[in-house]
């Protein structure tokens, strides 16, 4: 087969972009850190019942013209007549200030129900557990793939060489995912760390399953110039990383566009940066990696410095 494109002459510019975001993002996360939401912050929850059945935009309404926009809101029960809303922490004067609105904008027989303060302790301990899960599944991961991907004539140091290129990528797709949170000053809440563990897998997935095609023509060609080898490999993916990848975007795009706003939007646009990431680093990051330790590790290929057509 005569591949198409030529991926691996071109590393060096999606490398050099890649690095660009990356200095981007951690300038942002120096810088502004993330907008964390209610569930790392705490805040105040109140339940109001109104005197009238009202819809979740009314009650947004007036939270937004308080500049509670970001409040987390819920009806109690199925009763439109009932509901239970959660902001940012605010001061004793604030909450009063919104529920007089909700009296204004309701009628004065709307009543407070129940006002609580809600500490961060559980998105404090989500976020360390996602953090140590995040570490434990990298050190695993990199151990077994350094097993399982040995090749013969590569020597026992291949196996390293794929693992370190699969988590280099990886690292590389959650840096960004969360740093386009950071950039954009979107908030983050416990969907969101769903979302990255989502991402870490989708990603590590498709890292793989280039680099089981990568290790199957190795060992069907070993003479071939290892350079024009991967390439040939991700030409042969490529079909099916595209027909995956757009797929899932389009239900991702359709849960954005048509799935309401809150948690739920930030989830799937966390879910769309990370698995379009996942997508480009199998391709740009991972490959390129491999092969430039595969030519310092000193395997015994050609690394061909213009890529030419080869055949399968």
């Amino acid at each position: 087969m005569r591949f198409r494109f030529h991926f691996m002459a071109r590393r060096r510019l999606f490398m050099g972009i890649s690095a660009f975001l990356l200095l981007v993002t951690i300038v942002s996360l120096a810088t502004r850190g993330l907008n964390f939401g209610i569930d790392f912050r705490g805040g105040v929850t109140m339940q109001i019942l109104t005197p009238q059945p009202e819809t979740e935009a009314a009650i947004r309404g007036v939270l937004q013209a308080q500049g509670q926009g970001t409040a987390q809101i819920q009806e109690l029960n199925n009763n439109p007549r009932s509901w239970q809303f959660q902001t940012l922490p605010i001061p004793d004067s604030a909450a009063t200030a919104i529920f007089d609105a909700m009296q204004a904008k309701f009628g004065s027989a709307t009543a407070l129900e129940s006002q609580n303060t809600v500490e961060p302790i559980i998105g404090n301990e989500l976020r360390v557990r996602a953090v140590l899960a995040i570490v434990i599944a990298t050190v695993l991961m990199t151990a077994y793939l350094a097993m399982r991907f040995q090749i013969g004539d590569m020597g026992g140091r291949s196996g390293l060489n794929f693992a370190l290129g699969a988590v280099i990528a990886l690292l590389h797709d959650i840096t960004l995912t969360v740093g386009l949170f950071s950039v954009f000053h979107i908030q983050v809440n416990s969907p969101f760390v769903a979302a990255v563990l989502t991402v870490y897998g989708y990603s590590m997935n498709d890292t793989i399953i280039v680099f089981d095609r990568i290790r199957e023509r190795l060992r069907a060609h070993p003479r071939e110039s290892l350079q024009d080898l991967i390439d040939v490999s991700l030409n042969q993916v490529l079909n099916r990383t595209i027909t995956t990848v757009s797929t899932v975007i389009l239900a991702l795009v359709a849960v954005i566009v048509l799935g309401g706003g809150g948690d739920m939007r930030s989830l799937a646009v966390a879910l769309l940066v990370g698995v379009s990431f996942g997508t480009y680093s199998s391709i740009f990051i991972a490959s390129p990696v491999f092969l430039w330790l595969s030519s310092r590790g000193g395997s015994g290929r050609r690394v061909a410095q213009p890529a030419r057509a080869a055949r399968a």
